[in-house]
């Protein structure tokens, strides 16, 4: 399963911020920068950044 992870806003600025502050925040990569879909919304997409090696004991379960 492939992760995305998807901004959508009324304008281009906003959209970019959010894709920023999703890359920023939670160590993505840009997938698709700001674009005006059809119905007049702007959207954009990141993805985990996979040239990143995976952080120890992610995805796996805690023992107490």
């Amino acid at each position: 399963m492939a992760l995305r992870f998807a901004v959508q806003a009324d304008s281009e600025q906003e959209c970019a911020r959010g894709l920023a502050a999703l890359c920023e925040r939670l160590g993505l990569v840009p997938a698709m920068t700001p674009r005006l879909l059809t119905d007049d919304r702007w959207m954009a997409r990141a993805v985990p950044d996979t040239t990143k090696a995976p952080t120890e004991g992610r995805g796996q379960d805690v023992q107490g």
